[in-house]
């Protein structure tokens, strides 16, 4: 998928009376993948929303979508207030609801300013440059390589550390974090609401999985059957996902058959643009 192509995935069509209708990209997945129903449920909420930006939101994951089949996104306004406006998106297939989003917007103001510092981790330009990364690189196994590293992806990552994806018997022991630069390889378009729903694109991937790091496994792995529950995102200050935003993410707890995993963007001077807390469902799946 291209950059332009991922645009229009994000595009809906408007089928009026706040019902806006989306199609699925093929990506050789059984389901739809859900940083895609995140984003245009997003987006459908954003198109009802004439003079506010969002600030938050929250959704379930349901049922699995079907990747052959287009989206429906049913908006109901909630709120309107002078400051504050509330959305609820249901996402439908065939009928049947697959997620339910919840999304908060919210008028510029100025006010109090903090945040927590960036964590100190190699840049971008070191890591492609690094002889070490590079030779890490040839080291993962083949399915990670076309899932991140393939040309056919909008989005380009460089994980901190590599060798989390290298064969299961080689895998070292690590804390249960992991750093994650992300951004589109060719511009995106100057309006702000597109950076949000590429961000809210791109904040699905990898983030469950590091519920998965101190246990020496990963959502790649042929063993582990993982899933999405329930995904919430905070936009903090402004950001553009064509400049590389550090992902950096932490699993709090895994019990259950589920791990709870959160993360912070941010830019390349270390502001804080964007947060995000996920809880998955994590099993690994038994042998015939």
């Amino acid at each position: 998928m291209t950059i332009a192509e991922l645009v229009e995935l994000l595009s809906l069509r408007d089928c009026g009376h706040d019902v806006f209708e989306g199609r699925t990209a093929s990506l050789t997945r059984h389901r739809v993948f859900g940083g895609q129903v995140i984003a245009q449920a997003l987006s459908a909420c954003v198109h009802t929303v004439d003079d506010r930006a969002p600030h938050s939101l929250h959704l379930y994951f349901l049922i699995g979508g079907d990747p052959t089949q287009p989206i429906t996104y049913h908006v109901q306004r909630l709120r309107e207030g002078r400051s504050f406006a509330t959305r609820r998106c249901d996402a439908m297939q065939n009928g049947e609801i697959i997620a339910t989003l919840t999304a908060s917007f919210q008028q510029a103001e100025t006010g109090f300013e903090h945040q927590i510092p960036m964590p100190d981790v190699p840049s971008p330009q070191a890591l492609i440059e690094s002889q070490d990364w590079c030779a890490e690189r040839e080291q993962i196994t083949p399915r990670v390589k076309d899932r991140y590293f393939s040309d056919r992806r909008p989005i380009e990552l460089r994980p901190v550390t590599l060798s989390r994806y290298f064969p299961l018997d080689q895998r070292p022991k690590l804390p249960p974090q992991q750093y994650v630069w992300f951004r589109t390889p060719t511009r995106l378009p100057d309006d702000p609401a597109i950076h949000r729903m590429v961000l809210a694109y791109l904040s699905d991937m990898t983030l469950l999985d590091t519920a998965l790091v101190p246990h020496g496994r990963s959502v790649m792995d042929d063993e582990i059957a993982a899933a999405s529950l329930d995904h919430a995102l905070w936009f903090h200050r402004p950001f553009r996902c064509d400049d590389w935003l550090l992902y950096a993410q932490e699993a709090i707890t895994t019990t259950g058959g589920r791990g709870l995993t959160r993360g912070h963007f941010f830019d390349q001077a270390g502001t804080l643009v964007a947060s995000v807390c996920q809880e998955g469902m994590l099993r690994q799946r038994r042998r015939p």
